[in-house]
């Protein structure tokens, strides 16, 4: 059975990066891992580390994704948890046999990952991320 190995991130929906760093490094004392473009969210994504978790800064670069129209809609905030998992594609079915809501049915692949989305109406309103680490 596939298991919850800890929380990975917070994903955090802002408008503008460095006026958010400001906060989360400058007042939170939380540094900068590095800024990365994610194409395939369309994307720009802040990567904070606090202990084994993150918090992510996305600033969406399309008003047509998630990111984008959360922003539109809500002004930015917290967006989504993240939990990684050992076993994204058996995690994924035990959910779908338990009846619960994904937003796709297989993970989406990205280099040195695994990811999908729990539907916010399977969680009580709350966007939840499952990641799989694939190569270290």
């Amino acid at each position: 059975m596939a298991r919850i190995k800890k929380i990975n991130h917070v994903a955090v929906v802002v408008s503008d990066v460095d006026a958010a760093l400001k906060f989360w490094q400058d007042a939170m004392g939380i540094q900068l891992s590095h800024i990365e473009e994610v194409p395939s969210q369309k994307a720009t994504v802040a990567f904070l580390p606090v202990g084994e978790s993150e918090v992510e800064l996305v600033k969406p670069a399309s008003p047509d994704t998630g990111a984008g129209k959360f922003l539109a809609e809500r002004g930015g905030g917290m967006h989504h948890l993240c939990f990684e998992v050992d076993d994204i594609v058996g995690m994924m079915a035990d959910l779908k046999a338990k009846g619960v809501r994904l937003i796709s049915d297989e993970p989406d692949e990205l280099p040195g990952r695994k990811m999908a989305f729990i539907h916010p109406k399977s969680t009580g309103g709350v966007l939840v991320e499952l990641y799989e680490i694939t190569e270290q």
